[in-house]
C-alpha cells in the first residue's frame, strides 16, 4: 500500500477580492522508501500540497479531494485525529531550522518533548533516546549537544537537528521543504546522504519539495513538476529530467545553471573567456591592481586578519586574506559555511573592523575615514541580501523603501526627484512602477529580491555586495534576477563581490573566485580554469559535493565522492 495517495486534490483559498484555487485535481502517491520530488516555480502549489498532506491548512483554506497518509484520510479529519498522526505516521523537515527550532529551549529537551508526546516513556527514557537521535543523524559528542542551545550550532547541525526531531517516532512519511536550501554544497551532500539512509533503513517514504534539480537528480526516485497549480508532468527521474516531455518542464531545466565538469576538455566555455596570466594575477594576491593600470582597485583587502573574543575563547574569523576587486568586474566569493566569506564581505563593507592588515575602499583607507568622509565612502556601496523580506521594512512601500538611502544620502533632493529616481530604478530592475505603492508582502519571492536590487543601486553605486542573493529563489526566478543584475552591470559598471555557496551560479556570473576555508584564501583565480581544474583537495571535494542536473552523472560523482571519502577516513 502506498505511504500516500492523493486523489483529485483541490486546495482553494479565501481571500478580500475572492476565491483563489491554488491546488487543482493533483493526483500522485509515494511508495515506502521511494522519494517523489515535487518541483516547480515559487506560486506553483507544491508547498501546499505538502501542507495539505500534514493537515497544516490554513484557517481561510478550504480542501476537496482525498490525501490519504498510511491509511489515514487527512482531507476532512478533525483536528484531533490529525495531532495523532503529525509527528508519528508523519513528519516534516522545514527549509529553515532557525524558525523551527526553539532558541530557548536546549535542544535534547525538544527533541525528548516529540517522543512523548507520541510515546509514553518516561523523561530519562525521552533524554537517552534525544542522545541517540543525535548521534544517529551524525552530531558530534551527542551528550554534549544535547544540553546546548539551538544558536550554538551550526546550519547543518541545525538541521540534522530538525531530522532528529522528525525521525523520532519512525514516521511512515517525510516530507522535506526545501530541506538543504540555506546549506553549502558539503553539508547539502551529507544531509542528502543521511535522509537516503534513513529512507533505505526505515522503509520511510519521502516528499521531497524543491527547486534544486540537482538534489532532485541525486535524490529523487519519480519527479512531479507543478505548473499553477496543477501537476504537469510526472516520471522517473532520469525520464523527466534528460528526456522532458512538456514544454515547461524543458524551459525549467533550459533555466538551471549547469556546473561545467571538466572531463577530457582542457577548458570549458567559462575559462576560454577569462585568461589566465599574470595581468589577471598577481604573485601573492588575489587580483593584483597592476593587471589594470591606473584605475584603483574598488576594493583592497591586503593581509587581513579578524578575530573574535580573547585568548584561549578567541575565534580567528580571519587571517592574511587578500581580495582585490576592480571595478566593473565581479569577484566570486565561495566556501562552506564558517569559512570566512561573509566575514570578508563585512570588512569590505566597513560593518566589521580587522584585527590587523589594510583594507581600501574606491582608493582610500577604510580605517581612517570618519564621520562625513566614512558616510561618502558607504553612499558608494549597495548591499543585497540572501532573504528579501528581512531586508525590506514591512511597515513601507515598495517605493519607501527604495527611496530610504536616497533620503539619509541625499537629504535636499526634493520628493517629487526621489520618486522620479524610484521609477527609474523599478524599470531598471523590470518591474512596473506601479509596484511602488504596494506593500513588500504583496510580491512574489522573486519581485522582493528585484525591489532590493533596486533599494541597493538606487544611489549609484560604485560597489554592489550581494551575500546569497539567490538562494532562496526558484531556477527560473534566479535566472531572470542575474541577467538582470548582469545587464545592470554593463550599463553602470559596478564592482561586485558574490558572496554564494551555488558553485554553478559563481561559474557562470563571476570573472574570478577566491575559495575560503577557515579563515584563509585556500585558492583563487579565473573563474574557469579554478572551477574547471582546481589545484587544492578542498576545492576538489567543494566541487565534488555540487549536484548537477543529471541522474545518471550524478549517481557517478556521488560514487566516486563517497569511494574518496572512504579512502580518506580509512
Amino acid at each position: 500500500m502506498s505511504i500516500l495517495t492523493m486523489t483529485d486534490l483541490g486546495v482553494a483559498f479565501a481571500t478580500e477580492t475572492g476565491t483563489v484555487d491554488a491546488v487543482r485535481g493533483v493526483t500522485l502517491h509515494v511508495e515506502p522508501g521511494e522519494t517523489l520530488a515535487l518541483v516547480g516555480e515559487s506560486g506553483s502549489g507544491k508547498s501546499t500540497v505538502a501542507l495539505a498532506a500534514m493537515g497544516l491548512l490554513s484557517g481561510n483554506a478550504s480542501a476537496r479531494g482525498s490525501a490519504v497518509v498510511d491509511g489515514h484520510e487527512v482531507v476532512g479529519a478533525p483536528e484531533s485525529s490529525l495531532r495523532g498522526l503529525r509527528g508519528s505516521t508523519v513528519s516534516m523537515v522545514f527549509q529553515e531550522p532557525a524558525t523551527a527550532l526553539d532558541p530557548l529551549t536546549r535542544i535534547g529537551a525538544q527533541i525528548a518533548e516529540v517522543i512523548r508526546n507520541h510515546r509514553s516513556v518516561s523523561a530519562a527514557e525521552a533524554s537517552a533516546a534525544a542522545v541517540d537521535l543525535l548521534a544517529r543523524v551524525g552530531i558530534p559528542s551527542p551528550e554534549t549537544r544535547a544540553k546546548a542551545f539551538p544558536f550554538q550550532l551550526s546550519g547543518g547541525q541545525r538541521q540534522r537537528v530538525v531530522i532528529a526531531m522528525a525521525i523520532a517516532n519512525e514516521p511512515a512519511l517525510l516530507i522535506a521543504d526545501e530541506p538543504t536550501t540555506a546549506l553549502d554544497v558539503t553539508v547539502q551532500a551529507e544531509i542528502l546522504e543521511l535522509l537516503r539512509r534513513l529512507a533505505a533503513d526505515s522503509g520511510t517514504g519521502v516528499l521531497l519539495v524543491t527547486h534544486n534539480m540537482g538534489v532532485v537528480a541525486d535524490f529523487a526516485d519519480r519527479v512531479a513538476v507543478m505548473l499553477q497549480g496543477e501537476i504537469v508532468e510526472t516520471g522517473g527521474v532520469e525520464d523527466v529530467l534528460l528526456r522532458p516531455q512538456h514544454e515547461y518542464t524543458k524551459r525549467l531545466l533550459a533555466a538551471v545553471p549547469r556546473l561545467d565538469v571538466a572531463e577530457g576538455a582542457p577548458d570549458g566555455p567559462v575559462a576560454a573567456a577569462v585568461p589566465d596570466g599574470p595581468g589577471v594575477l598577481g604573485p601573492g594576491s588575489v587580483g593584483d591592481p597592476d593587471g589594470r593600470p591606473g584605475a584603483a582597485p574598488v576594493v583592497d583587502l591586503r593581509d587581513v586578519s579578524v578575530t573574535f573574543g580573547r585568548g584561549t575563547r578567541a575565534v580567528h574569523a580571519l587571517q592574511g586574506v587578500d581580495i582585490v576587486v576592480h571595478a566593473g568586474e565581479t569577484v566570486g566569493l565561495v566556501g562552506e559555511s564558517g569559512s570566512g566569506k561573509s566575514t570578508a564581505a563585512r570588512v569590505a563593507l566597513g560593518l566589521v573592523r580587522p584585527t590587523s592588515g589594510a583594507v581600501s575602499l574606491f582608493g582610500q583607507d577604510l580605517r581612517r575615514a570618519r564621520g562625513r568622509d566614512r558616510r561618502a565612502l558607504r553612499s558608494g556601496i549597495g548591499v543585497v541580501l540572501q532573504d528579501p523580506v528581512a531586508s525590506l521594512d514591512a511597515r513601507m512601500s515598495v517605493g519607501e523603501c527604495i527611496a530610504e538611502p536616497l533620503a539619509v544620502h541625499r537629504r535636499g533632493m526634493s520628493s517629487a526627484d526621489r520618486r522620479r529616481r524610484v521609477d527609474e530604478v523599478l524599470d531598471a530592475v523590470r518591474l512596473p512602477t506601479a509596484l511602488a505603492s504596494r506593500a513588500p508582502r504583496e510580491l512574489s519571492g522573486g519581485q522582493r529580491q528585484r525591489v532590493s536590487l533596486a533599494r541597493a543601486l538606487v544611489l549609484e553605486p560604485r560597489l554592489l555586495v550581494a551575500d546569497e542573493p539567490t538562494s532562496a529563489l526558484d531556477v527560473s526566478v534566479q535566472e531572470t534576477v542575474l541577467e538582470v543584475l548582469g545587464d545592470l552591470q554593463d550599463d553602470l559598471g559596478f564592482a561586485c563581490l558574490f558572496v554564494s555557496h551555488d558553485l554553478a551560479v559563481v561559474q557562470h556570473f563571476a570573472e574570478r573566485v577566491v575559495v575560503m576555508r577557515q579563515g584563509r584564501v585556500e585558492e583563487h583565480g579565473p573563474t574557469g580554469s579554478t572551477l574547471l581544474h582546481p589545484t587544492t583537495d578542498y576545492t576538489r571535494r567543494l566541487l565534488a559535493a555540487v549536484p548537477v542536473p543529471d541522474p545518471v552523472l550524478q549517481r557517478r560523482r556521488r560514487t566516486e565522492r563517497l569511494a574518496t571519502l572512504s579512502a580518506v577516513d580509512a
